[in-house]
């Protein structure tokens, strides 16, 4: 079954992105399954190099669908120039199906870096408005916890070794499909 879901959520994922290039709706697919509201995130390459990723951090959509948006908005993803028409079929696609979020109840930077598992844990970082998340796949590229959180801190558009009683950290763990 897994293996069905991620060939049909990779499916799903690059017809969105193919049909929008063409200015056509995508197909409807209306697996059971799909309809189960999840959250996920769509993460695009081009020749190795990150070309886009979006996603949703709670599941407030039918998987289906959200992957349908996601895979949309990584392609669109206003971080890079728009992608020339005849680069859409040689993108890589990967979706990420999201666990629940878990509050990690840490005061300090060091509590929050004993408590997470690098290479297996996404981690999400609040800070009143601000909010960033790092996949675990982000975890390759940052292998040591602080540079982790350094690096999240910064994308939440924070000092990189900021730390205050109200920053709030959760995990969640990914399935992935490629």
């Amino acid at each position: 079954m897994a293996d069905d879901r991620g060939r049909v959520l990779l499916a799903i994922a690059r017809e969105a992105i193919v049909h929008e290039d063409q200015g056509l709706d995508a197909p409807a697919w209306d697996a059971p399954w799909l309809r189960a509201r999840a959250a996920t995130f769509v993460t695009l390459t081009l020749d190795g190099d990150l070309r886009g990723c979006m996603g949703s951090l709670e599941p407030r959509r039918a998987l289906g669908e959200d992957v349908m948006h996601n895979a949309r908005a990584a392609s669109r993803d206003s971080r890079f120039p728009p992608l020339p028409r005849h680069r859409v079929p040689h993108l890589g696609v990967e979706v990420s199906l999201l666990s629940p979020r878990e509050p990690l109840p840490v005061t300090s930077e060091d509590e929050a870096i004993s408590m997470l598992c690098p290479g297996v844990d996404g981690v999400v970082l609040e800070y009143g408005p601000l909010c960033a998340t790092f996949l675990p796949q982000v975890w390759e590229h940052l292998p040591e916890p602080l540079a982790f959180l350094t690096e999240l801190r910064r994308k939440a558009n924070l000092p990189g070794r900021f730390w205050h009683a109200e920053l709030r950290v959760s995990r969640y763990r990914v399935e992935k499909f490629k």
